[in-house]
């Protein structure tokens, strides 16, 4: 499972922890201005997780308005584990070992 983290300059051991349950292809946009993603989210994606205390309000507008366009589902959480895990288990996201 592919997964696109926007926001955060660094993500520590989230990358880590995903890979446990189950993700392992995993691409970071830090978030901090527009100008890293250019109106465009990588193609591969299986799900977006929008990290909303490190992000430009700009960049997560589009992000948000880019994944409905593309189907692809969008968890908003803040830049810990214990946020991100808990979204995803609420989610009930298919293909996640949780």
């Amino acid at each position: 499972m592919s997964v696109i983290i926007v926001g955060g300059d660094h993500l520590g051991s989230i990358p880590k922890e995903l890979d446990k349950i189950g993700i392992t292809d995993i691409q970071h946009l830090t978030g901090r201005t527009g100008q890293k993603m250019r109106g465009k989210l990588p193609e591969k994606a299986d799900l977006i997780i929008l990290l909303y205390d490190f992000v430009n309000h700009n960049l997560a507008y589009k992000v948000k308005k880019l994944a409905g366009s593309r189907g692809i589902p969008i968890i908003y959480a803040k830049r810990s584990w214990s946020s991100i895990y808990q979204k995803i288990k609420d989610s009930r996201i298919p293909c996640i070992q949780n």
